[in-house]
């Protein structure tokens, strides 16, 4: 568990970047007006603006495993949601204030939580596993626990991989690929598991994905009716774009080749775009060191460094997802240098 006396400066900066929003978005949730503005500016413009002021610069790794951080803030999420969900489906906050609160709440559930869920299913404690899962149930998203351990850990980088985008994909197109491909291939990939160690069907764990899902609209429904139902589906879909715009971002046009036995190379650094900006990272739990985190799943997020011979996106991961929203801009910036990586 990570405690006040072992936290270093870098896991306060952690801390910082990943509860400080949360905190303005809660508070934007029951006064609105200026703490909402508050929670959208910190989550794009301070951002990028502390990114820029080291630009470049990767803060160094440390050791501790982060354990209490992820915890905290898997808590805050489970709270946080219907909170949110109240918010926009309540007459407390003006059209205004609701645009603005679930445009951020929405970025901070894709890119802050998502980003610790992530964290959590690779934990190999069952209960820290099981604490992502539910997470990503929450985010109507679960069948990613599956996908992306079973499917997108071993295939990434081929085209067995629906998370892995081609060059020359849109984005948009990308997404209905990389949602549906991924939600078949996991539910595949863990009845595969299940037949090879003789578990009945219904132990597969997409039951539990779809009838979590499941219970959390009925209760939506319920608390606050087809608004409150709206509401919810509306924030989960834009939590999961975020998640998907990271993958396509993170991924775009990097293939592994085929080696002379017709086996496609091992997975490796050149993999993944990567981004050093400092407090992005942060405030993504170090997602931005993506090639670290193929070549060592279960390493701790504070300890993942960003090799040298890396590819490295030009601009921080979250802009880079919004200028994908831009195929022809996106192209026009990328497709070089996916070009570069595969001549190389």
């Amino acid at each position: 568990m990570l405690t006040i006396r072992n936290m270093s400066l870098r896991n306060w900066t952690f801390a910082f970047a990943t509860l400080t929003p949360a905190a303005l978005l809660g508070v934007g949730a029951i006064y609105g007006g200026l703490w909402v503005l508050a929670a959208f500016v910190f989550l794009t413009a301070v951002t990028r603006l502390l990114d820029g002021l080291t630009r470049g610069a990767a803060p160094d790794s440390t050791r501790s495993t982060g354990d209490g951080l992820a915890i905290l803030l898997a808590a805050v999420h489970l709270g946080l949601l219907p909170l949110m969900v109240w918010a926009l489906a309540g007459n407390a906050l003006g059209s205004f204030e609701k645009v603005g609160l679930f445009l951020a709440a929405g970025l901070w559930f894709g890119q802050v939580s998502n980003a610790n869920a992530h964290e959590l299913i690779h934990r190999s404690s069952r209960h820290l596993h099981r604490l992502g899962m539910w997470v990503y149930i929450t985010l109507l998203f679960g069948h990613h626990t599956s996908a992306h351990v079973l499917v997108h850990h071993r295939y990434v980088a081929t085209m067995a991989d629906p998370n892995t985008s081609r060059a020359g994909e849109s984005l948009y197109r990308y997404i209905i690929r990389a949602w549906t491909g991924s939600f078949l291939a996991g539910f595949q990939a863990e009845a595969t598991r299940l037949q090879k160690i003789n578990r009945p069907a219904w132990r597969n764990p997409y039951v539990v994905y779809v009838g979590g899902a499941a219970l959390y609209l009925i209760a939506a429904f319920v608390i606050g009716g087809w608004s409150a139902l709206v509401a919810y589906v509306a924030l989960a879909a834009h939590a999961q774009l975020q998640l998907l715009m990271s993958d396509y971002v993170q991924h775009y046009g990097l293939m592994r080749r085929r080696n002379a036995n017709g086996k496609r190379e091992p997975v490796g650094a050149q993999h993944s775009w990567n981004s050093p900006h400092w407090f992005s990272s942060a405030l993504m739990l170090n997602a931005t060191r993506h090639s670290d985190h193929h070549a060592h799943p279960g390493r701790h997020y504070p300890e993942l460094t960003i090799p040298n011979d890396a590819p490295m996106l030009p601009r921080p991961l979250p802009v880079m997802a919004s200028i994908a929203l831009i195929p022809p801009l996106w192209r026009r910036i990328m497709d070089p240098r996916v070009d570069q990586w595969r001549n190389a």
